[in-house]
């Protein structure tokens, strides 16, 4: 059984409306868990700041976390059901100091609110929401505006023939997760899974192939895959979808088609040269759904910032 104890939402200083903070709670409610605020804030004047003495720079970084604390305070007052703890820290590399706060605390879900990144900014100034998804030691959960209602699905996203023990450690823990949070929030789980087409060249190379044979043969390796995962956890066969394509293009599509209010995927946490060219699964997602992501990282998984 899984559950989330201790849970950290990251504050959004842009809004006063926090998605992340109603998703926090209400799992806190359901799973008897702690909250904690982190708001990580950085102004960029102070930089403009070198005439004056430190002691009046120093004044100046302080009167802004104090006026932020205060305003995180009044987020935290209409949970008043809740013992919510808060940080407000000063630091020009918010993901840096999230992270740090999860290593030291011992957090188990990081939750956060998200928005759209522009293609070119995604490349070239990684966003925080990606660094999280890489870096952070513990699941995170990127929240949208999607509701989560009572008998809503939960899509979670498995590689079924995978060989790799890794791999299939992840499916079940990617599964685990997500049959323990449809108990919590009353929901059905479905299972999704992508597979690849036949390449063109091979039909166009030996003209007794045939294309329809095969991919028939391949969605039916694929199900038959699914379904013995998914009898594994007490689902029913009907649980399963299979669809060729590439699982950034399959599990958005029918995210959207079953209306799912979640979308669990585990993420390998790839980072360096892969990751800018390459990406991971969860990330190549995030910005096409319309719902929430839980991105959940393998067992053993260490953060390169505890390097």
């Amino acid at each position: 059984m899984m559950e989330y104890k201790n849970i950290l939402v990251v504050v959004d200083p842009t809004t006063e409306h926090q998605p992340s903070l109603d998703r926090a709670a209400y799992l806190a409610r359901s799973y008897g868990a702690k909250i904690s605020l982190i708001l990580c804030i950085y102004d960029l004047s102070y930089e403009m700041t070198s005439m004056l003495s430190s002691e009046e720079r120093e004044a100046m970084r302080q009167g802004v976390i104090s006026q932020q604390q205060l305003w995180v305070n009044q987020l935290i007052e209409k949970y008043g059901d809740l013992e919510i703890q808060s940080t407000v820290t000063w630091h020009n590399r918010p993901f840096e100091a999230i992270i740090r706060h999860v290593i030291e605390h011992k957090i188990d879900l990081l939750v956060k609110s998200t928005h759209k990144h522009g293609k070119i900014k995604s490349v070239i100034f990684t966003p925080t929401d990606w660094h999280l998804l890489r870096k952070s030691p513990c699941d995170v959960l990127l929240v949208k505006e999607h509701a989560w209602p009572e008998g809503g699905t939960i899509l979670t996203a498995v590689n079924a023939i995978s060989e790799d023990e890794d791999h299939i450690d992840l499916n079940k823990k990617v599964i685990q997760h997500a049959t323990d949070i449809a108990k919590v929030v009353s929901g059905k789980v479905r299972l999704v899974n992508g597979y690849p087409g036949t390449p063109v060249n091979i039909a166009i190379e030996i003209p007794e192939f045939n294309l329809n044979e095969y991919n028939s043969s391949v969605r039916k390796l694929h199900l038959q895959a699914m379904e013995k995962i998914a009898l594994e956890f007490g689902l029913d066969k009907s649980s399963c979808i299979t669809e060729e394509g590439l699982a950034e293009d399959v599990i958005p599509a029918i995210a959207q088609e079953l209306d799912v209010e979640l979308v669990i995927i585990g993420t390998i946490g790839r980072t360096g040269l892969s990751a800018a060219f390459i990406g991971n699964t969860a990330e190549h997602v995030i910005d096409q759904l319309d719902c929430d992501l839980l991105a959940v990282k393998p067992a053993g998984f260490r953060s390169p910032l505890q390097d």
